[in-house]
């Protein structure tokens, strides 16, 4: 039987340490089992605490191991796209007990150490056998193509991607993507657009400061290139059945899955109000699109906001959070929340105190 609070504790005393600890872990990995380096991206910085922390944090809470399972197979259907495969997981475990050992000091008991490898072999195991039921139904990534590059301003273009085969999703899911001009560097993206009739994807991309991936995607790329997208994954956003009213709430390019949640809603409408927040008018790059999808769907209520309106361009002031909150636009609604993680999080927590209930915000945070 796994002690998990005792696990808890001891991730907690490993995790002080900060950036420490994955460092010990890759040098423990790659020294150890050589033939992982290939599957990481030649520069280490933005990667280098992603998997240890993910696994420690997971591990350590396998007393509820069964809430986050559906999870855990879609990490193990789209680690496929690095080429792993079940043989490498036993690799990433004696480095993760190694580093864990490492930093606990005396701390480490046998007890401990016994624990570790038992909960970490259950994510593993969970993982594996995700991975290797969708290795007969689905690939380990699509090749595709861009066939436009709509650069709307200086962060900003939106993106059109034809894949060279079926690439299945449901609107609000996300996908990785990686392009040759980040070697093995994937960052996660969610299409603008519901799937469509000729498979082409619908991306918005916005680069952000750091953002190796998204910068080279927004300033280098051009029709006719190369991308690799991992397999669709994630329901945090995905439209959740019933006939009530839906809030949409949206900063910068987390309008992109509203717009595909709009179009999917098309077919059987409920009344919708989407909130679009931006720092000033000029960051609403898909305005006219948004307005006319408003005027198109008479049960569509579409509000772009801003921080400040220094030169009159006629939209709200304030948060979207806000101004939802304060039209009552929430009131007994679903509430979907998407944007960069310091908006999400400040909007969730307005949300709760101004007496939405927690269960009925949809959300799902990503990288660049």
């Amino acid at each position: 039987m796994v002690d998990a609070e005792r696990l808890k504790k001891n991730w907690s005393l490993v995790a002080a340490h900060g950036d420490q600890v994955p460092l010990y872990f890759y040098s423990v990995l790659f020294l150890t089992h050589p033939e992982t380096r290939d599957m990481f991206p030649m520069n280490m910085a933005a990667q280098r605490d992603k998997l240890v922390t993910a696994l420690g944090a997971v591990v350590s809470n396998v007393d509820t191991i069964e809430h986050v399972v559906p999870a855990l197979q879609d990490l193990g259907r789209d680690h496929r796209k690095f080429g792993a495969l079940r043989g490498h997981y036993p690799a990433v475990g004696e480095a993760l007990v190694a580093t864990l050992e490492h930093f606990s000091g005396p701390h480490w008991t046998p007890a401990i150490a016994a624990d570790w490898t038992a909960a970490y072999g259950l994510v593993a195991a969970t993982m594996a056998d995700a991975a290797d039921e969708a290795a007969h139904y689905t690939p380990a990534w699509w090749d595709a193509e861009v066939v436009a590059h709509d650069r709307r301003d200086l962060e900003t273009a939106v993106i059109t991607v034809a894949p060279g085969r079926r690439f299945d999703y449901l609107p609000g899911q996300s996908f990785s993507m990686c392009t040759d001009l980040r070697p093995r560097v994937w960052r996660q993206y969610t299409p603008a657009n519901a799937p469509r009739a000729d498979g082409t994807l619908e991306l918005h991309v916005r680069a952000v400061d750091g953002g190796e991936v998204s910068t080279a995607l927004v300033s280098l790329l051009r029709p006719g290139d190369a991308l690799r997208l991992g397999p669709a994954t994630g329901s945090g956003l995905t439209l959740q059945q019933g006939h009530g009213p839906i809030a949409m709430i949206a900063g910068g390019t987390g309008v992109a899955p509203m717009k595909a949640l709009i179009e999917q809603l098309a077919a059987a409408p409920r009344p919708t109000s989407l909130y679009w927040g931006a720092r000033t008018p000029a960051g609403h790059y898909c305005l006219d699109e948004m307005r006319a999808l408003a005027a198109a769907y008479e049960w569509l209520e579409f509000t772009p906001c801003a921080d400040e309106d220094l030169f009159g361009a006629g939209v709200r002031i304030g948060s979207p959070a806000e101004l939802a909150v304060a039209d009552r636009r929430c009131v007994g609604a679903a509430v979907y929340l998407c944007g960069p993680p310091g908006m999400v999080e400040a909007s969730g927590k307005h949300l709760v105190a101004s007496g939405v209930r927690a269960e009925a915000i949809h959300f799902e945070p990503f990288g660049e």
